[in-house]
């Protein structure tokens, strides 16, 4: 019997920014600190990285009474129903969950970067190690929902921290029942309120009730999956594992991927930043 899907359900309007989630990140997947030197704004980093997995973000905004405003939002991965960096993985290293959620298998990671590249979100990164020799290699790294809480039956440290109720976590479809409630008790006061849920991605597993719409928090109004990620991973690679083989399909896959989703191999041809005799 397969388990119910669950979700996260942000409440960005009963926020109060006060990155009780950064630290309950931090300490329980034991990730360094990370200091950041002054930028003009109480928002401790600019984004998620590779050892940040959630980010607090303030926005000054002027709402549609000429009236300035903070607004907040708990920035991390939104596992994705139909997630890009899954779709480009080509070692199968980025996967999903009992749950739904995403995660990353960092022992079959080789630190390629698409999933990088292609998120819409920008919330996956690569974290830079050192072997016994000294020699750096990379790995992907991101918000995990604590998948090893969920397994215990516990929920994601972030939640459990939050002391305003702004996060809470339980099946998707009790989550959205609570979001559509809330979004009926503030509408007045947020006209332009929404639920974050976006469909080019297949839902999320970290939904939102934004009070404004998703530009003004830095996010993407029609997030989708790159179509040629669609068609390689739904369709090219079971086919060509069929005909060809698991390994001789491998060999064609690691060609296949590196010229489709390497945007940065890309940019670099088209700025004239190829290789030169």
């Amino acid at each position: 019997m397969a388990k119910a899907e669950y979700v996260k359900f942000v409440d960005v309007t009963k926020c109060d920014g006060c990155r009780a989630c950064m630290v309950a990140c931090k300490n329980w997947n034991d990730l360094p600190a990370e200091p950041e030197a002054f930028q003009g704004s109480v928002q401790s980093h600019a984004n998620v990285t590779a050892n940040t997995w959630n980010v607090l973000s303030f926005i000054e905004h002027e709402n549609g009474k000429g009236n300035l405003e903070y607004l907040f939002r708990h920035s991390s991965c939104f596992h994705c129903s139909e997630a890009a960096c899954v779709k480009v993985c080509p070692e199968d290293a980025m996967h999903y969950t009992e749950f739904g959620t995403v995660d990353v298998n960092t022992d079959k990671c080789v630190g390629c970067g698409y999933c990088v590249q292609n998120c819409p979100f920008d919330v996956v990164q690569l974290a830079t190690y050192k072997d016994k020799s000294g020699k750096e290699y990379k790995k992907a790294q991101k918000c995990t929902m604590c998948v090893d809480r969920l397994e215990e039956g516990m929920q994601p440290a972030c939640v459990t921290t939050c002391h305003t109720d702004a996060m809470e976590f339980g099946t998707k479809d009790e989550m959205l029942k609570k979001a559509e409630k809330r979004m009926s008790e503030i509408k007045e006061r947020f006209p332009n309120a929404m639920i974050y849920n976006p469909e080019g991605v297949g839902g999320t597993h970290t939904i939102y009730v934004l009070a404004e719409r998703p530009s003004v928090y830095g996010l993407p109004e029609k997030p989708k999956v790159p179509t040629s990620a669609v068609v390689w991973k739904d369709y090219a690679q079971p086919i060509g594992k069929m005909m060809l083989g698991a390994t001789s399909m491998a060999l064609v896959g690691a060609f296949v991927t590196n010229k489709l989703f390497n945007k940065e191999g890309k940019e670099r041809e088209e700025d004239g930043g190829g290789s030169h005799e």
